[in-house]
């Protein structure tokens, strides 16, 4: 069988979970496995649990790794592409340094490839989403952080080291707070699930009224964007500001991705966008405000169509395209 045909082996090497998958090349996901990560265990505790999902997920399809075109593993941080290091996870303490595709082959005897989450995910959507048959492309995921991945002339762009795309750590506020980058004022620390949920807490915390804590049962701990995102859609108010305060620093952020990359489409992905057009809309109104007239009138900011299976399939997508003749 040529290597263009044959199944890739994907791991979404996350700080919850580890998500181990077959795909083929038309995109289509035929077997998925997870199990928790515990990244709290260690690096090799993680690393043998990866490899018995592995395991359990080739037992259930049956397939040899003879019959794979290789193995990649889809993980959020600095990642070294072109040597199969990840130099810094936020989601895995303790990892530094880590020379993961020369472990996994070393243990497997085949092929492993590293990539960046997000940078995977703009390719699956690039090739099977919202961005198919786009030339330029900036993909955005807004969760409990924000991470990013680009398409330039039809290529995912990685830049020098391999680990382009860090969009979530461009500076929109310089006196903003501080980001676990160790910068501040990030679009991250701005925008993400979990600002949206400090600053309705912080709000709270001064004494405003809120439907949000009855959500939670007074909870502050379990306020979260989702929670936010329920008491903004029954229209309370402190709600509706925080989300509203988020559109603008999103828009910001993208207003600046619209100026440096001039894409056809930014794709948003990531839990935060499932708030849809109660977030998007006016995020959509700052950008092409704050953007020159002719790129934002080019570009289509729309929300990821692949969902949580996106950088799944472009993780999948990745190994093709290196075995690709």
């Amino acid at each position: 069988m040529h290597n263009s045909h044959k199944a890739a082996l994907v791991v979404d090497l996350g700080g919850t979970k580890i998500i181990t998958a077959v795909v083929i090349p038309d995109g289509s996901v035929v077997s998925r496995n997870y199990c928790l990560t515990l990244a709290n265990d260690g690096t090799e505790a993680v690393i043998n649990r990866m490899l018995s999902d592995i395991d359990a997920v080739l037992a259930k399809t049956g397939i040899k790794t003879s019959n794979l075109c290789g193995l990649v593993v889809a993980a959020a941080g600095i990642i070294d592409t072109i040597n199969g290091v990840i130099k810094t996870s936020p989601n895995l303490p303790g990892w530094r340094d880590i020379p993961l595709r020369d472990i996994l082959a070393n243990e497997l005897g085949i092929a492993v490839y590293i990539i960046n989450d997000a940078s995977a995910a703009a390719l699956g959507e690039h090739r099977f989403g919202n961005g198919k048959g786009v030339d330029n492309l900036i993909y955005l995921t807004v969760s409990t952080g924000i991470g990013g991945g680009i398409i330039m002339a039809g290529e995912l762009y990685l830049g020098t080291d391999g680990c382009a795309g860090e969009l979530g750590h461009m500076t929109i506020e310089p006196q903003g707070p501080k980001c676990n980058c160790g910068n501040s004022g990030c679009l991250e620390v701005l925008a993400s699930g979990t600002a949206i949920a400090k600053e309705a807490e912080r709000r709270l915390g001064q004494g405003e009224v809120s439907a949000i804590l009855t959500l939670v049962d007074g909870r502050f701990g379990d306020i979260t964007a989702k929670t936010v995102a329920m008491a903004a859609k029954q229209g309370d108010a402190l709600a509706c500001q925080v989300v509203a305060r988020t559109a603008n620093y999103l828009g910001i952020g993208l207003a600046n991705l619209i100026n440096i990359f001039n894409p056809d489409v930014i794709v948003i992905g990531g839990g935060v966008s499932k708030m849809g057009e109660m977030l998007l809309k006016p995020a959509r109104e700052v950008a092409k405000k704050k953007a020159f007239q002719m790129p934002a009138q080019t570009v289509r900011i729309l929300r990821a169509r692949l969902g949580d299976n996106a950088g799944i399939i472009g993780a999948a997508a990745y190994i093709f395209d290196c075995n690709r003749v």
